[in-house]
């Protein structure tokens, strides 16, 4: 697939972001607070506020090949911090879509996180930690990673063995169902 994005199509991919998210790019006028208090800052290529002015700057080719896309813990840090609002979790959300689409997957082991952790959802209902971390681990070729924090969480009653499933499931698939068929309109 084609990874490279034309300044016509860059602009036009901004323009359906921003009216998916809200987001007035413009209001940003490159203060730094949402990169300042950003936690995940430290492993991140481009900060918050470059993320936006590249946005800004009609340069999407950068920001869908970033790493930060992918390592936007979504926590709102950025949000409560930013004096007009930017909401910059749903550029990253969006941008990382986009760029998955496009195959353009810059930390492969979220994206695989990601995906098992829907699957986990759609399947039980929730998230089964003992089964998500499992499979990722698996996944990734990372075997025992964490294994010695198993029997402290054991005998704490903060993971169990057993999965446990919520009563309607049914009703959780079909939210992500929806989801995902509103997603590929879009």
């Amino acid at each position: 697939m084609d990874d490279c994005l034309n300044e016509k199509s860059g602009k036009n991919l901004i323009k359906q972001i921003t009216r998916e998210t809200g987001v007035v790019l413009h209001d940003c006028y490159q203060c730094g607070k949402c990169s300042a208090g950003c936690p995940m800052a430290h492993a991140m290529d481009l900060m918050p506020r470059e993320v936006v002015h590249y946005m800004q700057l009609g340069m999407m080719d950068e920001v869908l090949k970033s790493k930060t896309i992918w390592l936007c813990a979504t926590c709102h840090t950025c949000v409560d911090r930013c004096p007009n609002d930017i909401d910059i979790p749903s550029l990253m959300e969006k941008s990382r879509q986009e760029a998955k689409r496009r195959g353009l997957v810059a930390v492969k082991e979220v994206d695989r996180f990601n995906d098992i952790f829907m699957e986990n959802v759609k399947l039980f209902g929730k998230s089964q930690e003992v089964i998500l971390e499992g499979l990722y681990n698996v996944s990734t070729g990372h075997f025992i990673q964490d294994m010695e924090n198993v029997p402290h969480m054991l005998s704490h009653k903060l993971i169990g063995i057993k999965p446990v499933m919520i009563r309607d499931r049914g009703a959780v698939q079909k939210i992500i169902r929806k989801t995902m068929k509103d997603k590929k309109k879009k």
